[in-house]
């Protein structure tokens, strides 16, 4: 049993976790990282990272997030590969259940990411990757004077769609409603961009390409039409889903289920940290989620000392 005793506990292994593993580690804690399944979370779906400061060029996500596990492998963090179905307060600590065993920690940090909702169209899953991005300020420098898709019509959606027209050369809004559902003064920026056409009371139907993303087949609801774009990308916000249904009850979720955290990663549970994309956040990238890692790490290992 004492050998799955320790002093921090990180649940998820994507920048975030990694980075809270590294710190912890190198700080003489007793660590270790549960992922279920691959090191690095949703950034190794990344075929280029370029925004990273001091990552290679030609660095991936996959690459990239590697690196961070063998930085914290090297300074003596542990991992083990098992999905965790609960979290329980525990006599000085808690307890964490998983499939294959239990696992008893000091402080938590939780670093279990968010997903993207995928928008259920042919082809998306195929193309994942090559043309079919989820993150404009991720990718949209891959763009540049290329024809884009957005699928979505929210705030989230338009907010991007207004960030990818600074690139693209053309830009279609695909909105199966007769007007977009995101705030007025999001809609007016992107009314007052030359390159995007919103196409109203349509529906994506099929993502087509040889190798990458060549083109985009759209149904005309209004006129029970369907017709072919000829495109270079696709945008998909249909919204995210943090995955924080293991956490019900122990710490505080807003009502999106993200995790809610003061600026030191504090959660409501007191021991417990959150960071990256399963917490509030206004950015959702590598660099803020490493950022916040760090910063758990620093106070995860200042409450274990109290």
């Amino acid at each position: 049993m004492d050998n799955n005793i320790y002093d921090i506990c990180i649940i998820g292994a994507g920048p975030g976790g990694l980075s809270a593993g590294l710190y912890c580690s190198r700080s003489e804690l007793k660590t270790l990282i549960i992922e279920k399944e691959t090191v690095g979370g949703l950034i190794t779906t990344t075929t280029e990272v370029e925004n990273y400061p001091g990552s290679e060029k030609g660095a991936t996500g996959t690459s990239l997030t590697q690196r961070m596990c063998e930085q914290a492998e090297e300074f003596g963090c542990e991992f083990a590969y098992d999905y965790v179905s609960a979290v329980e307060k525990a006599e000085g600590g808690y307890k964490v259940v998983c499939d294959m065993g239990e696992y008893f920690a000091k402080a938590l940090i939780i670093s279990t990411g968010s997903y993207p909702n995928m928008a259920g169209v042919a082809g998306e899953e195929e193309f994942r990757g090559r043309g079919v991005s989820y993150c404009a300020t991720c990718d949209a420098g891959f763009f540049k004077g290329k024809k884009v898709a957005v699928i979505g019509g929210g705030d989230t959606a338009i907010k991007e769609a207004h960030y990818l027209s600074r690139f693209a050369g053309e830009l279609y809004v695909i909105h199966r409603r007769d007007e977009l559902r995101a705030n007025i003064s999001n809609v007016r920026k992107i009314e007052g961009d030359e390159n995007v056409k919103v196409l109203y009371s349509h529906v994506p139907v099929e993502i087509k390409g040889e190798g990458k993303v060549t083109a985009l087949t759209v149904k005309s609801l209004k006129e029970d039409r369907e017709y072919d774009i000829e495109l270079d990308g696709v945008f998909v916000f249909v919204g995210y889903k943090p995955n924080t249904d293991f956490l019900e009850g122990i710490v505080d979720l807003d009502e999106g289920g993200y995790i809610i955290t003061n600026e030191k990663m504090e959660t409501s549970a007191e021991g417990i940290f959150a960071v990256g994309d399963v917490r509030n956040t206004p950015l959702r990238q590598v660099i803020t989620a490493a950022a916040d890692g760090a910063v758990a790490a620093v106070y995860a290992e200042e409450y274990i000392g109290k």
